[in-house]
């Protein structure tokens, strides 16, 4: 189980998990991983590292950034 940050999927801190359930049906249909507080501090960290250069992008690239995001999620199903 990886999560995403800084621009790259990494084994959390936390090897805690949950179970991702289909509220109608109830049946599981994923794992995420419960990031910890190591894990959160990691990430606030990166987007305060990217902050200074991100900030400064227009609509158009931010935009894109999102889907460049969205992207890899699919991907790494």
């Amino acid at each position: 189980m990886k999560v995403y940050i800084d621009g790259s999927w990494v084994d959390p801190v936390s090897t805690r998990t949950m179970p991702v359930l289909n509220p109608s049906t109830e049946q599981q249909i994923g794992i995420v991983a419960l990031g910890s507080e190591d894990d959160v501090n990691i990430a606030v960290a990166a987007a305060s590292a990217a902050f200074e250069s991100c900030s400064t992008t227009n609509r158009a690239e931010r935009q894109g950034l999102v889907r460049e995001a969205d992207d890899l999620c699919r991907c790494h199903k």
